[in-house]
C-alpha cells in the first residue's frame, strides 16, 4: 500500500512513518523545505517539498497514493497564536480532507482529545461527550474545526476517520513535543505539579491503531487512542523517578495556579512572548482529562501499554539523543 503522511517530522507521524516502513508500507511525506531534516533521515520514503497550508501542494501530493495519514497540526496552549491555530489546525485539516475526497483516497485525519469534551475519572468522556466550554483555547477550538471541516467533507463523499489521542509519551520526539513535560520534570526539578489529570499512552500504539484505523475504521467514526489515566502529580512523580531526578512536593493550590496563570499572562503583555505557563495552559491542565477508548478497543483492536513504559521509552530515546544532557 502506498500512503502520504503529513506531519511526518513530529511525534506522531514520524511514528507512523517509521511503523508503515516496518510493514512494507510505500511512504510518501510531505515536508517544508525548512524542516528539521533529523527525524527523516535515511528513511526510505519519497520526499515532497510542500505545506498542508497551500492546497496545491497537497493536492500534488496525493496524486499516485492509495491513502492519507493527516498528522500535521500546530500545539501552543495559550491565548497567542490563534493565526497559526488557524492555518495549520483547520485549513491544512480542509486541505487535506479536500484533496483526498479530489483524489478519491481514504483520509485518516490525526485530531486530538482536547476536541472533545473533557471526563473524569468516574465518568470518563467519550466519542460523543459534548465540548466543554472551559476550555475554548485557540488551540482546542482549532482542534474541534479541524474536525468539522474534514467532517464537511466526508459529507460530499470523503472516505475519512477520525482518530484522537490522549497525552503521548515514547520514542522520536524530535522537537520535543509533549516530551517536554518529562524533560522539564527532569531538568526544572519542580517542587509543584498541576492540579489535574491526563490518560497517558505510548506513541507507538498509537501509531498502531493509526494504521489499523485506516484498514477497517468505519467512514465518519472517530476513535480515541487511549492511556492509562493518572493525576499530573503522579504522573510527574514517576517522571522523576525515571530521570532519577526529585519528585514534586505537592499538588497546586487554586490560589497558587491562578496567579501563576496571571504572571504568565503579564509576562506576554509586557514583552510579546507568552510562556509556557499562562491562564489558559493552567485553567486546563487543572481539569481531570480521562477519556473512554472502548470504542477503538473494540473495532481497532486497541490494546495500550502502561504509561511507564511509554515514559520509560521516551526517557531513553532522549538519553540516547542528547537531550538530558542539562539533567
Amino acid at each position: 500500500m502506498s500512503i502520504l503522511v503529513t506531519g511526518a517530522t513530529g511525534l506522531v507521524g514520524n511514528n507512523v512513518t517509521r511503523l508503515a516502513l516496518e510493514r512494507g508500507m510505500n511512504v510518501r511525506v510531505l515536508t517544508r523545505s525548512t524542516s528539521d531534516p533529523r527525524p527523516l533521515g535515511s528513511l526510505a520514503v519519497e520526499r515532497l517539498i510542500g505545506d498542508v497550508c497551500d492546497l496545491d501542494s497537497v493536492r500534488a501530493a496525493c496524486r499516485g497514493v492509495e491513502a492519507v495519514i493527516h498528522s500535521a497540526g500546530h500545539v501552543h496552549i495559550g491565548w497567542s497564536g490563534a493565526e497559526m491555530h488557524q492555518a495549520i489546525n483547520i485549513e491544512g485539516a480542509r486541505n487535506a480532507a479536500q484533496a483526498a475526497r479530489e483524489a478519491g483516497i481514504r483520509l485518516v485525519h490525526v485530531s486530538s482529545v482536547d476536541a472533545l469534551g473533557v471526563g473524569t475519572l468516574a465518568n470518563p468522556a467519550n466519542e460523543e461527550t459534548p465540548p466543554d466550554p472551559r476550555t475554548r483555547v485557540p488551540y482546542v477550538v482549532s482542534k474541534r474545526q479541524g474536525e468539522v471541516v474534514v467532517l464537511e467533507q466526508v459529507a460530499l463523499g470523503l472516505d475519512a476517520v477520525i482518530v484522537n489521542p490522549v497525552f503521548m509519551l515514547g520514542p522520536w520526539d524530535w522537537k520535543p513535543s509533549s516530551g517536554r513535560m518529562l524533560l522539564d520534570v527532569a531538568v526544572a526539578k519542580p517542587m509543584v505539579a498541576p492540579r489535574g489529570g491526563n490518560d497517558f499512552c505510548d506513541v507507538r500504539d498509537v501509531a498502531a491503531g493509526i494504521l489499523r484505523a485506516l484498514e477497517v475504521g468505519k467512514p465518519g467514526r472517530r476513535y480515541i487512542l487511549g492511556g492509562e489515566p493518572m493525576s499530573y502529580i503522579d504522573a510527574w512523580r514517576m517522571f522523576a523517578e525515571i530521570a532519577g531526578t526529585r519528585a514534586p512536593w505537592f499538588r497546586a493550590g487554586p490560589l497558587m495556579v491562578l496567579g501563576a496563570g496571571y504572571l504568565g499572562d503579564g509576562w506576554r503583555l509586557c514583552t510579546g512572548h507568552e510562556p509556557l505557563i499562562n491562564s489558559a495552559a493552567v485553567a486546563l491542565s487543572s481539569l481531570p482529562h480521562h477519556f473512554s477508548y472502548a470504542r477503538a478497543a473494540a473495532e481497532l483492536g486497541y490494546r495500550p501499554r502502561p504509561a511507564r513504559k511509554a515514559a520509560e521509552a521516551a526517557w531513553n530515546w532522549f538519553v540516547e539523543h542528547g537531550y538530558t544532557q542539562s539533567t
